[in-house]
């Protein structure tokens, strides 16, 4: 656990101490501008009392400013009620609820993106105009979580952020930057992240870190932007590095994310989240030295990265195709294959010929057989990579691939490079060659004559489908994630701790 916080400061819950820093500045503009008018006072009377302008009491009640707790201690004076009051997070009527439901809907990047005017929301308003802006904002935001769900929506996705990935070499300078000015801020300057430095991290940004039991099923972690906490599942065999769970959240924070306006949006909120923790954990500069050294040495291997900063194989996989075209002129691919052959995950710089349906999306799609990314599964030695090389309809490449477990199933995880990139790494020497004719039908997805003559006709198969094929993505505005369960969390711990 991290905290700024001084452990003998008075407790949150204390209104003579606490920041507004945590209050709904909408919500507290209204309940503002609630007990002034019940006081019968304009905004030049109760302004003038505080010995401040109109001008900036009425950017208060319309939650463009937050107010200094003294404005408002002094406020609740003269309206003759609490600072507690003030402060309460509900809206002051159910008018007041609308009015703040569409006030706030306009500040979303939702509304923003269909680039609708904005509505001045006034006392003069109809309620059942307030209701019928509000219904159709919700209805609005329930069609955006269905088209988001679609999995076509998410492979056309997949498909723009390849692409966007491939134009940059998948090297993203403003991230790498913000990651060096955070680990300058701590002190880190190479060497696996540690636990401690993580919470440095936490504490220069002001967050405090929990381990709970109770963290919603379907989240890593969760985010009280309220009160500042990061919730993070206390698992004895957790499926994620706690420290990559960590960082992964603190930098959604940094880069200033919010709720996703669809799947695109979504997907590149989480490559970019996941590239700066990768950032994080391994640090451009003493990486690129490492690797411009091995590669001198002709000795590149993924996996002394892996060894070097205590990450998994894929995670120093995909750091090293972040470094590998700008740092050190190699241009590769990178893939993650279930044991089915079914492609997950990939990236490529290099021409290789990834399997692609008709709108050009990967994922789903079978790896050939007799790729290195299939072959990898017929080897018994798990304890070292297996190399090989591939002679393809647009060149010969080489590959080196491990296989890792998840939850319940294996997946090949493999670098691969042009056949004139081969020699400045480790295994190039491999005598294990093969060939695919893919996307040629006959290379390993059409039986053999023989095959054929012998079983064709008498064969009938029960297709393992898994129930997410048939389905859409997960709901929701964060895909996957129960909104329900994280809000009753969230009020839970808000509970708890006062």
């Amino acid at each position: 656990m991290t905290s700024l916080t001084d452990p003998h400061a008075p407790a949150p819950q204390d209104v003579e101490t606490v920041s507004t820093a945590s209050i709904d500045p909408v919500i507290l503009g209204y309940r503002l501008r609630h007990f002034r008018t019940a006081a019968s006072l304009t905004l030049d009377e109760l302004a003038a009392k505080l010995g401040a302008t109109a001008s900036h009491l009425s950017m208060i009640e319309n939650g463009k400013r937050e107010p200094k707790l003294s404005l408002l201690t002094d406020a609740a004076k003269h309206l003759g009620v609490e600072v507690a009051d003030l402060l309460q997070p509900e809206a002051p009527s159910v008018r007041a609820a609308l009015e703040i439901s569409v006030e706030k809907a306009q500040r979303t990047r939702h509304w923003q993106a269909m680039g609708l005017p904005t509505i001045r929301v006034s006392s003069r308003m109809p309620t059942a105009v307030l209701e019928v802006i509000d219904g159709l904002n919700r209805e609005l935001r329930r069609q955006y979580a269905e088209q988001a769900a679609t999995p076509e929506e998410a492979r056309r996705a997949n498909v723009a952020m390849r692409k966007e990935q491939r134009e940059r070499d998948n090297y993203y300078a403003e991230l790498e930057e913000q990651a060096s000015e955070l680990l300058m801020a701590v002190g880190h300057e190479q060497g696996p992240l540690s636990y401690h430095a993580i919470a440095d991290i936490a504490d220069h940004l002001n967050f405090e870190l929990r381990f709970i039991s109770s963290l919603p099923h379907s989240t890593r972690s969760v985010t009280d932007l309220k009160n500042r906490i990061i919730f993070l599942a206390d698992a004895r065999n957790p499926d994620h590095d706690p420290r990559s769970v960590a960082l992964q959240a603190l930098v959604s924070y940094v880069l200033g994310h919010g709720e996703p306006v669809d799947y695109k949006d979504f997907l590149r909120q989480r490559v970019y989240t996941n590239y700066m923790t990768a950032a994080l954990m391994m640090p451009e500069k003493p990486l690129v030295k490492m690797l411009r050294q091995r590669k001198a040495n002709r000795d590149i291997a993924i996996e002394d990265i892996r060894d070097a900063y205590s990450v998994s194989y894929e995670s120093a996989a995909h750091r090293f195709t972040n470094l590998a075209t700008r740092h050190l002129e190699v241009e590769c691919h990178f893939q993650k294959v279930h044991e089915s052959g079914v492609l997950h995950k990939a990236y490529e710089n290099d021409g290789v010929n990834f399997p692609v349906d008709s709108i050009g999306a990967i994922e789903g799609q079978a790896a050939c057989r007799y790729w290195t990314s299939r072959e990898v599964f017929s080897t018994s030695d798990r304890f070292r990579p297996f190399n090989q090389y591939t002679d393809t309809a647009v060149g010969t490449f080489w590959c080196t691939a491990v296989v890792e477990p998840s939850q319940s199933s294996l997946f090949s995880l493999s670098i691969g490079v042009p056949f004139e990139q081969a020699r400045w790494f480790r295994g190039a020497g491999t005598a294990e060659r093969s060939q695919s004719n893919c996307p040629d039908p006959t290379c390993c997805r059409t039986p053999s004559p023989e095959l054929e003559a012998q079983w064709g006709g008498y064969a009938w198969p029960a297709a393992r489908t898994n129930a997410h094929m048939l389905a859409a993505m997960p709901p929701g505005a964060f895909p996957g994630v129960d909104d329900v369960a994280v809000y009753e969390f969230l009020a839970a711990q808000e509970h708890f701790t006062q």
